[in-house]
């Protein structure tokens, strides 16, 4: 159609175009926004929302009570293992030195060392007692930690048989709570599709098709786009059975207007030459006689063929001579290209 077109009118139309993507661009903005704020209509719950709180909250505080006592019961813990390795060591440090007087007392021969020998050997034995008592705590601040992990992993296995039956309940408010959300989102786009089918078909071609179009794209892009991320999948059969609607709802549309095409065009290739003539704009028939097709039937017609003035599939005439000058042109043409009479004049 641009062949017949003139020049600055395809340059406004491109400009309209792009008033019209423009246009589409900010209206695509301003639903993505709305599209995104939809699920703040809805509360965010957490699983505090579902667990049984009465009898979690005596659990929660049993395992924090456990956990500091575990803490506690390995701080003092670390603290024993220190006072016995220091408890060791000193023991260890007087065998060796008991030891080495024992080899000097039995080399020099000395009775009168024996009252110092009974007394380091008390000595010893006393460290030895501390030695004992140091690790009796030890065992007993592992005893004690144990016990509080214990207790905190029994606590802990209770409070989780609570949070995994909440989690349950929370999975499934989420995905009622996705169900209603998507629901909004539907309720928004569905309008908007509807709209935009209603003026795809009425109003497409009006004096304000730019502003037209660039609803059309923006409620395709709003519903194709920004919805179908969102839409809810149950192994797939809710995305599939989608598509199936869609695609039965277009095909169906497009074959009932393919039939109510071929209808029109069997009713006007019944009718006279000059009524069908009449029906036909001035540009559209340069459109389709630029690319080669009858402007009655649209059917490929050869028209540089210089033989064939009417087309062979319908009758319509598509080429005549000037009655001033008797040259051939366009049956289509306002002017004569040879004389420039006008036809209606002729």
């Amino acid at each position: 159609m641009s062949k017949s077109l003139r020049l600055s009118e395809k340059w406004f139309r491109r400009g309209l175009w792009v008033v019209a993507l423009v246009f589409a661009s900010f209206l695509i903005g301003l639903g993505g926004t709305v599209v995104g704020d939809l699920p703040q209509v809805e509360r965010q719950r957490t699983l505090d929302d579902f667990i049984d709180k009465a009898a979690a909250e005596p659990l929660r505080a049993a395992v924090k009570e456990a956990g500091r006592a575990g803490q506690q019961a390995q701080r003092d813990l670390a603290q024993a293992e220190l006072k016995l390795q220091a408890a060791s060591q000193a023991s260890e440090n007087a065998r060796e030195t008991f030891a080495n007087w024992v080899a000097t007392r039995r080399a020099t021969q000395q009775p009168d060392q024996d009252v110092e020998l009974i007394a380091r050997t008390k000595a010893l034995d006393g460290l030895k007692a501390r030695v004992d008592a140091e690790q009796q705590k030890v065992d007993a601040q592992r005893q004690i930690a144990l016990d509080a992990r214990q207790a905190q992993e029994r606590e802990q296995q209770k409070l989780g048989v609570l949070e995994r039956d909440a989690q349950k309940l929370m999975d499934a408010d989420y995905r009622r709570v996705e169900l209603r959300v998507f629901g909004y989102r539907l309720a928004l786009t569905l309008p908007l599709l509807a709209i935009a089918g209603w003026l795809f078909v009425k109003k497409r071609k009006g004096t304000y098709w730019p502003f037209v179009w660039g609803f059309i794209f923006f409620a395709l892009f709003a519903f194709f786009v920004e919805l179908v991320p969102y839409l809810p999948s149950y192994g797939g059969y809710v995305r599939y059975i989608v598509g199936i609607v869609v695609t039965v709802l277009v095909g169906r549309y497009a074959i009932v207007a393919l039939n109510r095409y071929l209808a029109r065009q069997k009713l006007a290739e019944a009718q006279p030459d000059q009524v069908r003539r009449e029906e036909l704009s001035y540009d559209t028939a340069l459109a389709r006689l630029a690319k080669s097709v009858c402007p009655g039937c649209e059917r490929p017609v050869d028209l540089k063929n210089t033989a064939i003035d009417f087309c062979p599939h319908c009758g319509i005439g598509l080429f005549d001579h000037c009655r001033a000058c008797d040259t051939r042109k366009s049956a289509f043409s306002r002017f004569c290209h040879g004389c420039g009479t006008g036809a209606a004049a002729a």
